[in-house]
């Protein structure tokens, strides 16, 4: 059942490849194959016309008239000679339309898979390793390469002249194309077996490479910690483990597929032999009562008839060729629809964010950048309803599980007023993080609401909650461009004033004016060439173009000095004047200014209130301030 239900994948992997490509390109695609069935007929009648030729010497040679032989063949090599250059033709339209067909066909399917990427949850990134995601674009789409540009055509092409010349065969003699069969019955089985045992270890051997070249991105990430702890023979000897499997499987996957073409070969030889045989036995049969088109043969049918066989076993032996190319490129189609068919993020919302003035002491929507925002609805009467946006966040009762088994959060309340600035304080994995994640919807709640400025997140569109929030992270995530352009990611449309007034909010234009090329410097990998300090200035100037309501600050300071905090806290807190603002941090010594303080324990608020309240109750916070001004 097992093999069957692989069988079914593969035909309906085939199935779906073939539909999109004719979706692709619906008129040069039918035009390609009916250029390409042209050349494979063309290239399956030769035998015809050298049986015609043999036959009318056959006829001729006791008369001794040569002219009307000669003319006859003349005339014959005329229209082959006719056929085959535009057999050339053919082949030369058909090759530069599969150029396009597979160029373009790729970069449509890398496009699909990459739109499809964007709308995918957050949760599908965690669960999945980035070199194996990047393996999809790289090694997959590659296969894909080979199946559409090289493997298919011959397919057809094969497919066309072994059926012309089995007809041709069948014609010219039933008996001799009985026994042609019995061969094509033992290459069958033959392809059967071998072919389906590559099969089975070019797709382990897809999984395996992938897996390697996830290893080798994490290692190279590593580099540092790896010199660090002078792990680089550790680091090879767990190399060494995944490289060897991915040398197994491609080993093995590679010995069925070459030993296919040479046992493919020996049996059309063998077949050739028989067939000898049996043409030359039945040149010099004579049956009483049988007529010659019966059992006994002629030269003009055998020697053709032989031709057409190694013709037909040259087919089969085409065939065999593209099987590796067939079986990788339909492992690499099966992964890329894997990816393509992943559930993308569910969005039920109908609430969005738009422009907005108030005029009359009503909110009218407008397309002018105008800094007001509002949210949007459809009201019962079929009107626009607009609700201005304030960054009025609240939790309630919240429960929340990552693989609903284990609860992270149990029953949390949050009350974030506009403008106020709430702080989560607790030990890693207590659940800090978890609470942003859920008023971004990166992950959806269990049980309990959470409204923002009145409405429920689930009904407004998650692009339009995200919109209106601002996130600055530990880990800095910068951009390949120059720093006017990753401050730009904030806001698309925004100008270069904008983004200059956003870093000297932010501090960072400082340092960079002081750069080699100031706002046009080119930053390396996630800005390699710049400090933590300042990497982190320009997420926050990043953050300050956008110009949010709401901020988010995800232990924003936990990975830079004191001196360089100061600096970047007097970036953020110019940022943080006048919104709302959730702050999480492990040194409490950031969050003594919060309007709200809460402790979380083990996915439970345990404390809740200002710096000076938490420490007259003396509790969990008091302990945490007065021992060390750092959480671990």
């Amino acid at each position: 059942m097992m093999d069957n239900n692989k069988s079914l994948m593969k035909k309906d992997t085939a199935k779906r490849l073939i539909k999109m490509l004719f979706s692709f390109y619906p008129k040069l695609l039918p035009f390609t194959i009916v250029c390409i069935l042209f050349n494979a007929v063309v290239s399956a009648i030769p035998a015809m016309f050298q049986q015609q030729v043999i036959a009318i010497i056959e006829e001729n040679w006791r008369t001794g008239d040569w002219s009307a032989v000669s003319g006859a063949i003349l005339s014959k090599v005329f229209i082959l000679a006719g056929l085959y250059c535009l057999s050339l033709i053919a082949a030369i339209v058909y090759n530069q339309c599969m150029a396009i067909i597979t160029q373009g066909s790729l970069k449509k399917m890398r496009v699909k898979m990459f739109d499809g990427m964007q709308n995918l949850p957050i949760r599908y990134f965690d669960q999945h390793e980035h070199g194996d995601i990047m393996s999809y674009y790289t090694n997959d789409v590659d296969t894909l390469r080979q199946l559409i540009s090289v493997a298919m055509p011959q397919l057809l092409v094969s497919a066309v002249g072994i059926t012309t010349i089995f007809c041709l065969m069948m014609y010219y003699s039933l008996w001799l194309t009985i026994i042609v069969v019995g061969g094509v019955f033992i290459m069958t089985k033959v392809v059967k077996k071998v072919g389906g045992g590559s099969g089975k270890y070019f797709m382990k051997q897809q999984g395996a490479l992938a897996k390697t070249e996830g290893f080798i991105e994490e290692m190279m990430n590593g580099q540092k910690v790896i010199k660090v702890f002078n792990h680089e023979t550790a680091a090879e000897a767990d190399f060494d483990k995944v490289n060897d499997e991915l040398f197994r499987v491609a080993e093995k996957a590679n010995k069925y597929a070459n030993t296919l073409m040479p046992i493919l070969g020996n049996i059309g030889n063998i077949l050739y032999v028989i067939l000898a045989f049996a043409g030359g036995a039945l040149l010099f049969l004579k049956v009483p009562n049988v007529s010659l088109s019966g059992l006994a043969l002629s030269i003009s049918i055998t020697v053709p008839f032989l031709n057409m066989e190694k013709q037909f076993a040259g087919q089969i032996g085409g065939i065999s060729q593209q099987i590796n190319a067939v079986v990788m490129g339909l492992a690499g189609a099966s992964r890329v629809f894997t990816i393509m068919d992943e559930m993308p993020e569910e969005d039920e919302g109908h609430v969005t964010l738009v422009k907005c003035r108030e005029a009359d002491g009503r909110i009218e929507e407008t397309t002018e950048r105008t800094e007001m925002w509002a949210w949007k609805w459809i009201g019962e009467d079929g009107k626009p309803q607009y609700k201005k946006l304030a960054g009025d966040v609240v939790l309630k009762d919240v429960d929340f599980s990552y693989d609903g088994k284990h609860t992270v959060l149990h029953g949390v309340n949050v009350f974030a007023r506009p403008g106020q600035k709430v702080a989560f304080v607790g030990a890693t994995g207590a659940g800090k993080t978890t609470i942003t994640n859920l008023i971004n919807r990166f992950y959806e709640i269990q049980d309990g609401t959470i409204t923002y400025d009145g409405i429920d997140i689930k009904d407004i569109k998650k692009a339009d909650l995200r919109h209106s929030l601002g996130i600055i992270l530990q880990d800095t995530v910068l951009f390949t461009g120059t720093v006017m352009e990753n401050i730009r990611y904030g806001k698309l449309d925004a100008s270069d004033e904008e983004c200059i007034a956003a870093a000297k909010l932010a501090g960072a234009d400082d340092f960079i004016e002081r750069l080699p090329e100031g706002y046009n410097t080119k930053l390396l990998a996630n800005g390699s060439n710049l400090s933590q300090g300042q990497r982190q200035l320009i997420s926050i100037a990043r953050a300050a173009v956008a110009d949010p309501p709401v901020m988010i600050m995800d232990e924003a300071t936990s990975s830079i000095d004191t001196h360089t905090e100061a600096i970047v806290q007097k970036g953020m807190d110019a940022l943080m004047a006048g919104r709302t603002v959730f702050v999480i941090a492990h040194r409490l010594s950031t969050v003594q200014n919060s309007d709200v303080i809460m402790v979380l324990d083990h996915g439970k608020i345990i404390e809740r209130g200002s710096h000076d309240e938490l420490i007259a109750a003396k509790g969990n916070y008091y302990q945490l301030y007065t021992g060390a001004f750092e959480l671990e």
